[in-house]
């Protein structure tokens, strides 16, 4: 049997769907909001065909959900789930450090400016508070952990992660404090990898993580509880 070539998704889905996950990120569009194919054609000056498969691409993505007669909704933020999904995203950061670092050390011309420049600019985001920038490129210095690591599975697996991580990002980062002590987390484990101590780069990453899954599952909580007694 022979296979037709498939056609490769037209560009203006892939714009109309990163829109959505960058309005759903920065709670422009919030929990429990209704997705209305018309509206949202309206507001991005579209035509509802990319709309209707950019809202398909957030079903499966989970960040949106559908709630009986209201249709489609933005999903809303479990706490546990998200914790979860920083456990298993502790030890892939571990993973991927300790492989990056070991890169490093058999070979010190690997190229590591990605890493130097999510560093340089997430830190001076933090510094004017744009916290969507801030996200950005906390999520790009991760990446270019990955990708020193030398294994595309883990840029894979992280990049299927990266909507829900983002849309709760901004909660953490929100605090000031919280969000200087992130970054000299990631400067910690950026210089572990650049001398290519592999130990220490895992443990960091693992740790830092971890914190980072327990402070965003507490916050979130207090954020519900507060909601609740409004």
């Amino acid at each position: 049997m022979e296979l037709r070539t498939l056609e490769s998704r037209p560009v203006l889905i892939d714009q109309v769907y990163e829109r959505l996950v960058d309005a759903i990120s920065i709670g422009s569009l919030p929990p429990g909001q209704r997705l209305r194919q018309e509206k949202l054609a309206a507001d991005l000056g579209v035509s509802r065909q990319p709309v209707s498969h950019a809202l398909a691409m957030l079903k499966s993505s989970g960040l949106a959900v559908e709630q009986g007669v209201r249709g489609l909704v933005v999903a809303p933020i479990d706490p546990q789930r998200l914790y979860h999904l920083y456990e298993v995203r502790a030890v892939m950061e571990g993973l991927s450090a300790r492989l990056a670092a070991q890169r490093v050390a058999a070979d010190p011309t690997l190229e590591v400016t990605a890493l130097s420049e999510a560093l340089a600019k997430g830190a001076a985001a933090e510094q004017v508070g744009d916290i969507p920038a801030a996200v950005d490129w906390d999520l790009a210095f991760h990446s270019a952990i990955n990708v020193l690591s030398g294994n595309p599975v883990l840029t894979e697996v992280s990049d299927s992660q990266r909507p829900q991580i983002r849309r709760v990002m901004a909660v953490v980062k929100t605090d000031r404090s919280l969000a200087t002590r992130i970054w000299l987390e990631h400067t910690a484990i950026a210089d572990a990898i650049r001398v290519g101590d592999a130990a220490t780069a895992e443990t960091l990453a693992r740790e830092h993580a971890a914190r980072a899954g327990e402070e965003t599952r507490r916050r979130l909580i207090s954020k519900a509880r507060s909601a609740n007694t409004a």
